[in-house]
């Protein structure tokens, strides 16, 4: 088992919402974050673009980038999305394990959103 990142922007913080939420309902990974502000400057089809983007870094497995990419590629509105992975050296045993856990499609899990209320999960060191 392996951790991994995979990383997407996307043009609004609709689509990033919505991309991000899709990848946890599925199980895909155990949370994206999604950083406002970035400016991104690249060349497309012989220009130079510029322009204000959200960053999605999902923390998954190894194991589950095909289907992070494929959610990726089915919601996302650009021709050509950015869709890169970078493995995770090192980190936290807990977190890691945490990943894993959120991660694994025959866990049990109340999937049901309360977005008026706030909530996280402490593990158990001895988990």
């Amino acid at each position: 088992m392996r951790a991994a990142a995979v990383v997407t922007t996307v043009g609004t913080e609709e689509q990033a919402n919505l991309i991000a939420r899709e990848i946890i309902a599925r199980r895909q990974a155990a949370c994206v974050n999604i950083v406002p502000g970035v400016r991104s400057i690249y060349r497309w089809q012989g220009k130079i673009c510029s322009d204000a983007e959200f960053l999605l870094i999902a923390k998954t497995l190894e194991s589950e980038f095909e289907a992070v990419a494929a959610t990726i590629r089915e919601l996302h509105s650009y021709e050509l999305p950015e869709i890169l992975t970078f493995d995770v050296g090192k980190g936290d045993a807990n977190f890691l394990r945490w990943i894993a856990a959120a991660t694994d499609k025959e866990a049990d899990f109340a999937d049901e959103e309360d977005e008026d209320e706030l909530s996280f999960a402490v593990l158990d060191e001895d988990e």
